[in-house]
């Protein structure tokens, strides 16, 4: 297999079904049964799982993996990374702001890379802005990304990221849930693994719908970034500390893990949407 593209979903049924209904027909005509895509259900109360199962049905290409507990876009990218079989490994956003032409890019762009991502500020790239606040966010965050991890990208936000699977393979025992600051933890990985990063131009729609709470959202990147920092160096013990103190009054704990994922699938004999189990577990 050419290509897995991991969809984390949490609460998206409003948006889940345009994006899959742009991304199937696209990846198929061009790939073939080369490519998949995994929508990796992460503790949805809504109907998330039954958009993307109802689909199932027409596109043998699509797998559907379900997690009862909230473990955040972090969490969700891990288990579809673990269950992925292509050779190149991608992931993005399930509202669909990034188009499936603009995803393909990045999976040309890839060459030897050990990860091509979407740059949404590129002076090449066609976005629709986002509302100015969270714009002034972002940069703010992306200070401070380059201040304490010397990480010199301009945007290691955005949704969209291609790996190769030997780059995968390599860092994903030392990725964790680091909540708002997964995508650095990962680009972080990435270049200490010696692997190099390379930044697209792209297009992107903010799409309506949103959840985002700024001012919560702004604090907890705030928390995420400097915990990840001082997890990579002497300070380390600072972690461990906040993590017995604060940690638990900011972030309430994740519940146990279940025994598996369930992995939604097409019972071939009838017809009908099943379930199977994951070929592993999450790793938290």
């Amino acid at each position: 297999m050419r290509l897995s593209i991991v969809v984390p979903a949490y609460n998206e049924e409003a948006r889940l079904g345009g994006m899959l209904d742009a991304y199937l027909p696209y990846f198929t005509e061009r790939y073939g049964d080369e490519a998949e895509i995994l929508v990796v259900v992460n503790g949805s109360t809504d109907a998330t799982a039954e958009v993307a199962r109802a689909r199932m049905a027409s596109w043998s290409s699509l797998r559907v993996l379900v997690d009862p507990r909230r473990i955040g876009k972090g969490g969700a990218i891990i288990a579809g990374f673990q269950a992925a079989r292509g050779a190149v490994i991608g992931f993005t956003d399930a509202d669909g702001a990034t188009p499936p032409e603009a995803f393909d890019r990045l999976v040309a762009e890839l060459g030897d890379a050990g990860v091509v991502l979407a740059n949404r500020w590129h002076p090449d790239s066609r976005i629709t802005p986002p509302p100015w606040r969270r714009r002034a966010a972002s940069r703010v965050f992306n200070a401070l990304v380059r201040c304490l991890f010397g990480l010199p990208i301009s945007d290691t936000q955005c949704g969209a990221k291609v790996l190769r699977r030997e780059t995968v393979e390599r860092i994903l025992p030392n990725l964790g849930l680091t909540r708002w600051a997964f995508d650095v933890d990962l680009l972080f990985q990435v270049r200490r693994a010696g692997y190099t990063i390379r930044e697209v131009p792209t297009v992107w729609h903010d799409e309506a719908g949103s959840r985002l709470r700024l001012a919560r959202a702004s604090f907890d990147m705030f928390v995420a970034i400097c915990r990840l920092r001082l997890l990579y160096s002497p300070l380390r013990w600072i972690v461990r500390v906040y993590d017995r103190t604060l940690g638990p009054w900011i972030h309430r704990p994740l519940p146990p893990p279940p025994v598996s994922l369930e992995v939604a699938r097409m019972d071939s004999t009838a017809g009908q949407p099943g379930t199977n189990q994951a070929e592993g577990n999450c790793r938290h």
